[in-house]
């Protein structure tokens, strides 16, 4: 028998159930940290990568970190003197907008500084973000790197891609003699230019790794106090 192809009614209340008790659980989790941790570090991330956050949160395993969700984190808290977990929490809570995180540890604030001011991982552009670089593929035969290097390092890309590069990514691209050519250079980026999927498709498939991972301490609160840090 065939199923009826009417509109179908659906209930949210089971949904909408689990959505509160995960962010009740999220502040339980957080208050919870907020007895056992002396520090809490406001902190946000340059070219988010979860690969690399992953890492990070490996190397602070004795350690807690929070990441999503402001709007939890910050009522958990508190957002205002008479609702704040702690003294001065609130304060903190201030400075959870946009894509942050909080580190809830027992680390000295100068181990907590010494390690993010040197962390940073690169990687490749996603589209959406800002180009830190100019890139321009010469005239000529292309070759896998794109002239970033000499060409006696470099093999000339494989003609297979060539197909790839002019009806995809937008180079005007031929093959001669079973090579990849331009007749004239061809102008990827500039920096600071807000990249596209084939400008960032291009950077990667050119090896060139211009993004930073990067974690930014924005504040933290410790005895009682609360310090924010400016760029």
């Amino acid at each position: 028998m065939p199923k009826s192809k009417r509109s179908k009614l659906v209930t949210l209340t089971k949904t909408a159930k689990k959505g509160r008790e995960n962010k009740e659980a999220l502040v339980d989790e957080i208050q919870s940290a907020l007895e056992t941790y002396q520090y809490v570090w406001v902190f946000s991330v340059d070219s988010m990568r979860n690969t690399f956050l992953k890492e990070v949160r490996s190397q602070w395993k004795e350690s807690r970190i929070f990441f999503g969700r402001t709007k939890v984190m910050a009522k958990a808290l508190g957002t205002t003197v008479e609702s704040e977990y702690k003294p001065k929490l609130s304060k903190l809570a201030a400075q959870l907008a946009g894509d942050v995180g909080l580190l809830l540890t027992n680390e000295t604030p100068e181990t907590v500084k010494e390690y993010f001011d040197e962390y940073t991982r690169s990687d490749f552009p996603r589209a959406g973000q800002v180009s830190s670089v100019d890139f321009t593929l010469p005239a000529g035969v292309v070759y896998s790197r794109g002239g970033q290097i000499a060409e006696d390092d470099d093999v000339p890309l494989a003609h297979s891609l060539e197909s790839t590069l002019r009806t995809q990514l937008g180079v005007p691209s031929l093959l001669k003699n079973g090579q990849v050519v331009l007749e004239n250079e061809h102008v990827v980026c500039r920096e600071g230019d807000v990249l596209d999927a084939k400008q960032s498709r291009l950077l990667k498939l050119f090896g060139i790794a211009c993004a930073e991972f990067k974690i930014r301490l924005l504040a933290s609160w410790g005895d009682g106090d609360v310090t924010v840090y400016d760029e």
